[in-house]
């Protein structure tokens, strides 16, 4: 075997031996994935969240994606933190 062919065997090595090993997830490429939808969905069944669909007005859509964004949050918590406030006042209004 000629040098070149031992030096391009050990480069081989080398980079199976990296490839092998690869990058943990919290770095590289695994850092900006989304959890496919099975699998969001069995956490959020494991947090006890429900799916809730509803349709509402687009100007009043627009408002609560506003406040979401104000409050650098997801749009989930932000409806449900509103509708826990509606809920409570409308309680305390009728004792």
């Amino acid at each position: 075997m000629k040098k070149t062919d031992l030096e391009k065997n050990k480069g081989l090595k080398i980079n199976s031996a990296v490839s092998r090993f690869g990058t943990p997830g919290r770095f590289g490429k695994d850092a900006g994935l989304v959890v496919d939808r099975r699998e969001q969905r069995k956490l959020d069944q494991a947090l006890g969240l429900v799916p809730f669909a509803v349709k509402l007005n687009g100007e009043l859509v627009q408002r609560v994606q506003a406040l979401a964004q104000a409050r650098q949050s997801g749009l989930s918590e932000v409806v449900a933190e509103l509708l826990e406030k509606a809920l409570m006042s409308e309680v305390s209004a009728k004792k």
